[in-house]
């Protein structure tokens, strides 16, 4: 039987070219607080990349909120269109293929969005529809696919794309705070795009097929992750709560549980598992609460390990990286699962 639901076909990224380890950052800002140093130089993280500024007379960084969001178009230009050229030249197409095209990021705001910008820099097709996704953070990136998979099965045979764009290095305060020091401990630059299609044509095409979502939010912690203005510094600032992990793992196998449910499976039935590389205490959390291994979260730890969170296209990182290492078979079920604020688990289903 022909199973004509959208496929994942094609799955490109890019990030900044230029690369730091933890140690390159806390030179180059002349951080003095042995706290602070000690944060940076935990082991789950070796190097990040990332557009950043010269220290200034007193060895910090100083950019203004509207220096940012021009960092933050401009880095989005640069590693953007990359990582959509990636996507899809396997499948010997360009940007005039595409119908539809959503753009996720949370690292900056402007208006028009960035599909407009996208568009007009790498010359899509005018009549090419387009949504934005702003401000939804980390988890957004299996929000958006949602939209997108379903705009492909109302339209067979078009082509959607989904792109995650996140300058996290455009989204910092700099205050000497251990609260913003675990902040820009974590984040890296980087770009990550998706092709999405419906049509009988690829059945026999060797690419996951999207069987459905679940969602949970935690509206209790609704603070526990925000991007909100800081008077002080005079820009967005970024919060973390410490118990995100508690909260995020204390909630994690109610969206799995009923995910699997619906398709009348459990979890020993998931041969890979994608999980987004929020941090090592997220990581660890979703491990334990959900009863995965460590080799189950291989590629999330790795990504997390190369690159830093990646905010909203973390998950298409670790999902190249399962690609790209040729283990799975056709048959093979996957979980992907991503988590950001509201508080929110957002979880997919898909299969080879």
């Amino acid at each position: 039987m022909l199973d004509n639901r959208p496929r994942m076909l094609s799955v490109g990224t890019a990030n900044p070219p230029d690369s730091y380890s933890q140690e390159d950052i806390v030179s180059r800002f002349e951080v003095p607080d042995p706290r602070i140093r000690s944060l940076f130089r935990s082991a789950h993280i070796h190097k990040r990349h990332l557009y950043l500024p010269p220290a200034n007379a007193d060895g910090a960084p100083d950019e203004s909120q509207g220096e940012l969001l021009a960092k933050h178009l401009r880095g989005a230009l640069e590693i953007g269109p990359q990582a959509v050229e990636r996507c899809l030249e396997p499948m010997g197409m360009t940007v005039q293929d595409i119908d539809y095209l959503c753009c996720i990021t949370t690292t900056g705001f402007f208006a028009p969005g960035m599909t407009a910008h996208l568009m007009k820099h790498m010359g899509f097709r005018e009549d090419c529809s387009r949504a934005d996704i702003v401000g939804m953070g980390c988890n957004a990136g299996l929000n958006g696919l949602n939209p997108v998979v379903s705009w492909a099965m109302a339209n067979p045979g078009k082509n959607a794309l989904m792109v995650c764009i996140e300058i996290c290095s455009a989204a910092y305060v700099y205050d000497g705070t251990f609260r913003t020091a675990i902040v820009n401990s974590l984040f890296g630059d980087g770009s990550a795009a998706v092709l999405v299609r419906c049509d009988a044509k690829d059945d026999k095409r060797f690419a996951p097929t999207v069987l459905g979502f679940n969602s949970q939010i935690v509206t209790p912690a609704i603070g526990a992750m925000r991007f909100d203005w800081d008077d002080d510094q005079g820009k967005f600032s970024f919060f973390l709560d410490r118990d995100i992990p508690y909260v995020v793992g204390a909630y994690a196998e109610r969206p799995v549980d009923r995910l699997l449910e619906t398709h009348g499976l459990k979890r020993r039935d998931i041969s890979h598992w994608i999980v987004h590389s929020g941090g090592k205490k997220v990581i660890d959390a979703i491990k334990y609460n959900i009863g995965i291994t460590e080799h189950d979260v291989r590629h999330t730890t790795s990504v997390l390990r190369d690159f830093g969170n990646l905010s909203s296209g973390s998950f298409l990182f670790s999902f190249k990286r399962l690609l790209d290492e040729g283990v799975v078979r056709r048959g093979d079920y996957v979980v992907l699962m991503t988590m950001g604020p509201g508080s929110t688990i957002e979880t997919a289903l898909v299969r080879w």
